[in-house]
């Protein structure tokens, strides 16, 4: 139990292993998500960099396959980094995530392996 809410970034693959393809890339950003509800449920608030990062670089004319997505992906999840108070890493192969573990370990933030290892909320403390 925790008497803190947190910010926790929900990290893994969203382009790893896709080629591309838009269907995987929402079957990936489906899974991500997935995990959103159980961190909510523990009293906490979900955030996935890509809900954040999509909608810049459909404002910039781009989409995650563009050029420019490097340039606003990471960066994004860097961003939010800064801001989070912890990472849920969810299975499977994907540089950015890793690279968001990395920033997360750097700055001395938890990094959760599985949404069991998240502490529920003090009921107490809910505010």
């Amino acid at each position: 139990m925790t008497d803190k809410r947190m910010l926790i970034l929900i990290a893994g693959p969203y382009r790893s292993g896709t080629n591309g393809d838009p269907q995987a890339m929402a079957a990936n950003l489906a899974k991500l998500e997935a995990a959103a509800w159980p961190v909510f449920a523990a009293g906490h608030l979900p955030v996935i960099g890509e809900w954040i990062a999509l909608p810049v670089l459909r404002s910039a004319g781009a989409g995650p396959t563009d050029p420019l997505a490097d340039q606003v992906l990471y960066p994004t999840a860097e961003r939010l980094l800064a801001r989070c108070d912890a990472v849920l890493r969810l299975p499977g192969d994907s540089t950015g995530a890793d690279q968001d573990v990395a920033v997360a370990r750097r700055r001395g933030l938890p990094v959760y392996d599985d949404i069991a290892q998240i502490p529920a909320l003090d009921r107490q403390g809910d505010a």
